[in-house]
């Protein structure tokens, strides 16, 4: 059968890596910088709602929910966000109204299956101290291990166990993870030395159809065309455990990883029969490579025909476990490719036992695949396959309560509601890490998921949601731009920590959290340099939420309010001198002062090192000054001349402005350029963040400003607000930068139902760190000031250089 190269290269290149599978699975391999003790690995049990479990015959996935308090006691009170109301509800959506709180969080944990008595033990332990019982009366259960193992968690947890179809729940749980995590699942690629793991974008609107091929025991091959549209197609008897039963057979291997460690290190072509072995060479006729293999273990008959005479050694371990793996790999390939075919799909997802982020394995599956398909077709992996299960599970259980509680039912929760990965509290892909648990020491991996207590949808005028990448620059792949933002960001952690402490003055703890935030943060960020694939593709949105989450984590809801406070004060005071300049300008003028405007308001950045400087010495930075520091035409990038000539030509029906920064940014920037568009016929809708990051201005604040608004300007500002002209909408983001795959779903039908027909995108987060390259289906704008060195020089300028990128859709014809 063919099967994998068995060049120089390629077994070179599984020698060097060796110990890089195990690297990634074992607690030895990990980056022991950021060890979890028990109590944070099992977060919030206190607060648990509902259990679910998922048991293997080696690996055991607990998922449970869980209210999160984000504010301390002894911390100043801050309004809590206004959410928009909901047509219909869920059961978690139920579960977040049970209580005054202000998040709610999945919470996902994988252990071996040996220590699941121990586990359940703890657990129940902590419920008790806690004085809180689970809200639920029952738990879920899933995998081979639902019987086993049924008396054992309904007496640890004293619960009833519900047992609910694997397939069913793998099946739920992958369409939750696809639609919810941006990065779940990627492409392996083992000699691209930059980046092996490619992640793929999958638009969450149009996840169907697909093939999951799961390889545990067995192989069971089933198309996905639906939340609840699904069939077993096909499967094979060739899976996980014929791997480990023959590898028991033919090697000393003591365990499943073992045997695949012995895999790494093998050279099959002591084993397998390949072309040139019966050919002399390549068999050009029928376009087969002479290193193909063309018989699995066919060179072993040799051994056992061999008499004592023929002085022949058997091949080594190694060399038969890497034969039987690719033997088994390719088997699965083929069928696989096969069954995709025959249904005309595409996409293939692996996962089960199998798998589980071996290198070796990947790389096998993806070998056989990319053969079978002649390229057509790639292996998709998912960086939290082993949790399938358990989701699924756990989503059945909240599907069932919200029926109880006579809810409105829902076939897919997350059409209802939207989940974001809680990275400061997960242990990153493939990695387990040491846990001190009761007496023993186990290894634990661990995901967390947020509420983002939103729908949050594709925006509807990506030019293509499918392809849509947010990030202008993958810091997976550029090693020079990753060192520079995680050093970078390392550097500003100490400011952080300053205004953090400095917006809770009557906490008596908040220098000892700000410090703890610290540590955790520098911690991740030493991860991220060894392991930049941990969290998916790393970019500087995900260093900055990052950021954000561990923030939240120590109680900093929002460290910069009182910075905010005092700049939105003084742009306040300002705001009528700035629109009496403009209105006394005659129209291109204008046109330029409100662009500058829009430009200088921009400089005003705390995210941004070097502004920072400036607006710390004495006398601060101005409005004024911040006009003065910027590039003088022509600009690194100058479309002002298309966007003036746009004008000229059209009046916009609506237009949509993600707005970045407090104080002088939005009000003396953002406002001024609104109200020129309202004064023209315009409706315009201020997008701004749902929750706070950094220094940007959050929806519910920018509704207060404009109160003040009103008042200043009562015949144009104030009339738009009041008659509906001027909009102003949150985003459904809580980041420095903007995913637009990922917006509130109430913000996506009023821009289809205002009919918007220009995109502004202000500020470096939104215009250049992310959607730099995003192409739209309308007009767009996109303007930042480039206020870090570093990053203006590689784009061929200096510090407080220009972007305005003004563009018009390709079938537009204007």
């Amino acid at each position: 059968m063919p099967g994998g190269s068995s060049s120089e290269k390629d077994r070179s290149a599984a020698q060097e890596t060796s110990s890089s599978s195990s690297d990634e699975m074992a607690a030895s391999g990990s980056v022991r910088s950021i060890v979890l003790p028990c109590d944070e690995v099992f977060r919030n049990l206190k607060n648990a709602k509902r259990f679910a479990i998922d048991i293997g015959g080696s690996l055991a996935k607990l998922a449970y929910s869980s209210t999160v308090v984000n504010e301390r006691k002894t911390a100043p009170k801050t309004k809590l966000l206004t959410n928009e109301t909901r047509a219909h509800s869920t059961g978690l959506a139920e579960m977040a109204r049970e209580s005054n709180v202000e998040g709610m969080r999945l919470h996902f944990i994988k252990f071996e299956t040996k220590y699941i008595e121990s586990c359940l033990e703890f657990i129940q332990q902590k419920l008790d101290q806690s004085g809180l019982a689970s809200s639920s009366k029952a738990v879920k259960c899933t995998g081979g291990g639902a019987y086993k193992y049924f008396d054992l968690v309904s007496s640890k947890l004293r619960l009833e166990v519900h047992k609910e179809d694997e397939m069913e729940c793998l099946i739920k749980g992958c369409n939750f993870l696809l639609r919810n995590i941006p990065d779940e699942s990627f492409t392996y690629h083992h000699h691209d030395e930059l980046n092996k793991y490619h992640f793929q974008t999958v638009d969450p609107i149009s996840v169907f159809p697909y093939l999951l091929v799961n390889i545990g025991t067995g192989v069971s091959i089933v198309k996905v065309e639906g939340d609840t549209e699904f069939d077993r197609v096909g499967g094979s008897t060739l899976g996980g455990g014929s791997f480990f039963g023959l590898g028991s057979l033919l090697t000393d291997a003591k365990g499943f990883d073992d045997l695949l460690r012995m895999a790494e290190e093998g050279d099959h072509r002591n084993v397998d029969l390949l072309v040139s072995d019966v050919y002399g060479g390549a068999y050009q006729k029928l376009g087969l490579p002479s290193d193909l293999i063309a018989g699995s273990f066919g060179k072993t008959i040799q051994y056992s025909n061999a008499g004592p005479e023929d002085h022949k050694t058997p091949p080594a371990d190694a060399d038969k476990a890497r034969s039987l793996l690719l033997m088994i790999s390719n088997c699965i390939g083929q069928i696989a490719v096969l069954y995709a075919r025959m249904h005309k799909l595409n996409r293939i997802y692996f996962g089960g036992y199998f798998i589980r982020n071996h290198h070796i394995t990947m790389r096998t599956i993806s070998y056989a695949i990319d053969y079978w398909s002649q390229g057509e077709i790639q292996a998709l992996f998912l960086r939290h396959e082993g949790y399938l299960g358990a989701i699924g599970a756990f989503l059945k259980g909240a599907e069932e309560d919200s029926k109880i509680k006579k809810h409105a039912s829902f076939s897919d929760m997350s059409s209802l509601y939207s989940w974001n990965e809680h990275y400061a509290g997960c242990s990153g892909l493939g990695r387990y890490v040491p846990t001190a648990f009761l007496s023993q020491n186990v290894n634990i991996n661990v995901l967390e998921m947020e509420c983002a207590k939103k729908n949050l949808m594709p925006f509807p005028l990506l030019a293509n949601a499918a392809t849509y990448r947010p990030d202008t620059v993958d810091l997976t792949q550029d090693d020079e731009a990753r060192a520079y933002w995680i050093q970078c960001l390392e550097r500003g952690v100490d400011k952080t920590v300053k205004k953090a402490i400095e917006s809770q003055p009557d906490s008596d703890d908040a220098a000892e959290r700000a410090n703890n935030f610290q540590h955790r943060y520098l911690q991740h960020l030493k991860l991220l340099r060894q392991k930049p694939f941990a969290y998916g593709c790393l970019n500087v949105r995900s260093l900055l939420d990052l950021n954000e989450q561990l923030l939240n984590e120590f109680y900093f809801k929002d460290a910069y309010q009182l910075q905010k406070y005092a700049e939105n004060e003084a742009a306040l005071n300002e705001l009528g001198e700035v629109l009496k300049i403009i209105d006394s300008l005659e129209w291109e003028d204008r046109q330029l002062a409100l662009v500058k405007g829009l430009l200088a308001g921009n400089v005003f950045d705390w995210g941004a090192q070097e502004v920072v400087k400036l607006m710390e010495r004495e006398g601060g930075l101005s409005f004024a000054s911040a006009l003065e520091k910027l590039q003088p035409r022509p600009w690194l990038n100058d479309s002002f001349e298309s966007w003036v000539e746009s004008l000229r030509k059209r009046t916009h029906k609506c237009a949509v402005i993600f707005a970045d920064n407090s104080g002088a940014d939005v009000l003396l920037g953002v406002i001024p350029f609104a109200r020129e568009l309202i004064q023209r016929g315009t409706k315009v809708i201020i997008a701004a963040n749902a929750s706070p990051a950094l220094n940007d201005i959050t929806r519910d604040e920018l509704v207060e400003l404009c109160v003040k608004v009103a008042e200043i300007d009562p015949a144009i500002l104030g009339k738009a607000l009041s008659s509906g002209m001027l909009l102003i909408m949150d985003n459904g983001q809580g980041s420095p930068c903007l995913d637009l795959s990922r917006i509130d779903g109430s913000l996506r039908a009023a821009i289809i139902e205002h009919e918007v027909d220009l995109v502004v995108l202000e500020g470096m987060g939104r215009a250049l760190h992310t959607n730099f390259d995003a192409e739209f289906s309308c007009e767009s704008l996109k303007a930042a000031v480039v206020k870090n060195l570093w990053l203006a020089n590689r784009l061929g300028g200096e510090i407080f250089s220009v972007i305005f990128k003004h563009e018009l859709p390709q079938s537009n014809g204007l």
